[in-house]
């Protein structure tokens, strides 16, 4: 998420009432995740582990909750609670608007759309050109949606990410601050549910068609002209590359990428990334090729014993 304007690192701290290392100058930006972050972003991190891997991201701002060696360059800015003042700072910029009609006032909607009655257009969404959303769709705030677009039924975009905490008095929600981006021409079916960015966007690539009962997670990026068929999850942080078929009930785990002209047939469980232009099936998923030969075998030996 962008700030509307450029933000100096002392006035940033003084939001969280948190230390800072570098100059009071410092130009901020925005916030993100590690997966996203650009320049200017402040990131958190809050295990050792992963320390690491924040210093020498892209992000220019680290929330941290220790006292490190700063990298040339950067800036950090030091919590008890890195988890808490992340939201904080999120919330300061990009607080939850309440509506008060079905389609918000600030919402741009293009010509020849259509609207049907019982759907809900939240504050400041954009929606294209000859687009048909129809009944009960809840299009939540900040969405995007290009031209040609068609949702139907019960379907959700936007709704927060699945992005807790544990805490000894129970779970803190890491308040989502991104968006949902739909590109054009592209079609979801009923009952889908596609979270927005916890701090950036989830974006379906155009000219892609989503089947029913489909749910994506926060900051998943599908590509064009993905086809994906009813109850499958793809969870948050998940890259589908351009001309992906997922068939029925497929599963597939945060942060892996699927590579271009993949088919995963029905009920495959992806546990890592996968790469393009091969078929996929069981669990974990695998190459079909392998996967049959493997049955093949396991078919010969089963018959030769039971002939003995």
């Amino acid at each position: 998420m962008k700030f509307p304007k450029s933000y100096k690192l002392k006035e940033v701290a003084t939001i969280i009432d948190a230390k800072y290392i570098g100059d009071e100058n410092f130009v901020v930006e925005g916030i993100n995740e590690i997966h996203r972050v650009e320049a200017g972003d402040i990131v958190f991190v809050d295990h050792p582990k992963y320390y690491d891997k924040a210093l020498n991201s892209d992000a220019t701002i680290i929330l941290i909750n220790k006292e490190v060696d700063c990298p040339e360059g950067k800036a950090l800015l030091i919590s008890d609670d890195p988890f808490r003042d992340f939201v904080k700072i999120g919330q300061y910029f990009a607080p939850f608007k309440q509506a008060n009609k079905h389609i918000s006032s600030s919402a741009e909607i293009g010509e020849g759309t259509i609207i049907q009655p019982g759907a809900f257009i939240g504050n400041n969404v954009k929606i294209g050109k000859n687009c048909v959303i129809h009944s009960n769709v809840s299009i939540n705030d900040y969405a995007i949606i290009g031209d040609n677009v068609i949702i139907r039924s019960g379907t959700v975009l936007g709704a927060d990410a699945f992005y807790y905490k544990k805490r000894e008095t129970g779970f803190d929600r890491l308040k989502s601050v991104g968006n949902v981006i739909i590109e054009n021409n592209v079609e979801i079916g009923a009952n889908c549910t596609i979270d927005r960015g916890v701090s950036a966007s989830t974006i379906i690539g155009e000219g892609s068609i989503l089947d029913n009962l489909i749910q994506i997670g926060h900051d998943t990026i599908i590509g064009k002209k993905c086809l994906i068929a009813s109850q499958t999850g793809i969870a948050g942080c998940v890259t589908v590359e351009d001309e992906v078929s997922i068939w029925g009930q497929v599963g597939i785990t945060s942060g892996v990428t699927i590579g271009k002209k993949a088919v995963l047939l029905a009920q495959a469980g992806v546990s890592k990334s996968l790469e393009g232009g091969k078929t996929y099936f069981g669990y974990p998923a695998a190459e079909s090729r392998e996967l049959y030969k493997k049955m093949a075998i396991t078919d010969i030996i089963i018959k030769e014993y039971r002939e003995r």
